[in-house]
């Protein structure tokens, strides 16, 4: 479950795995599923940081002896990226594509800062909004990285505020210990370098970053004394 997440809502993600047939249901939080899939020893009491850029939500949390200290989740990640090519394309060019077309050039053209491999294009086809007919135009990864901006700027803002309120032996820890980032979006070209450069910490991308939060959920299964410690209250 995201960090963030309502008494109801708990309850009605309980009873939904429950009315599928599960016989017990655990809700345990994306961000620990994640630092666990990612390999971090997060039963120690140094400060580790995770930053889980999914499809719906961002997660973004400072974990230390088996707990989350501080967490923030926002609605930016890897959809919402996908609707800014869509309206950046439909705005300069009048052309309408579809989310999978939208995806297909985040994963070619896009990043987050300058990849320094000179100007790369990519061919991309819709409908025409003013006659209606099919059209294809070129776009550049300029252009992408655009579109991926305010997407990029409000995940870099989410962790600027998780680490203002770290406290301040923990916020000490993650000078050495630094950022992980998982989810589909730790795949963004450079995310990792411009991230860094704007929360001067150590960033890597975890090994397997699509699988963690399955990896760590696998874990736990094998763990039940642990996921009893780190399971959410319903």
């Amino acid at each position: 479950m995201p960090s963030v997440i309502t008494q109801i809502e708990k309850r009605a993600v309980r009873d939904s795995a429950l009315q599928a047939g599960a016989r017990e249901v655990f809700l345990i939080e994306q961000p620990i599923a994640a630092a666990l899939g990612a390999g971090l020893p997060i039963r120690e009491p140094r400060g580790r940081m995770i930053v889980d850029i999914g499809g719906g939500t961002t997660e973004v949390a400072v974990m230390a002896a088996s707990a989350t200290v501080e967490c923030r989740s926002v609605r930016v990640a890897g959809d919402r990226m996908d609707e800014a090519v869509v309206e950046f394309i439909k705005k300069h060019y009048n052309l309408l594509i579809g989310e999978r077309q939208a995806e297909a050039i985040k994963i070619t053209l896009g990043s987050a800062c300058p990849t320094g491999s000179g100007p790369a294009l990519m061919e991309v086809k819709g409908r025409d909004l003013v006659d209606g007919i099919a059209k294809a135009i070129s776009v550049t990864d300029d252009e992408v990285r655009e579109a991926l901006r305010d997407s990029v700027l409000d995940i870099v803002d989410a962790v600027r505020s998780c680490l203002e309120r770290t406290p301040p032996e923990l916020a000490g820890d993650l000078a050495d210990t630094g950022i992980v980032l998982t989810g589909g979006g730790a795949l963004l070209h450079g995310i990792d370098r411009y991230l860094g450069k704007e929360t001067h910490l150590p960033v890597t991308v975890a090994r397997d970053p699509l699988s963690c939060v399955a990896l760590g959920a696998g874990q736990l299964l094998e763990q039940r004394e642990f996921l009893g410690r780190v399971a959410i209250p319903v």
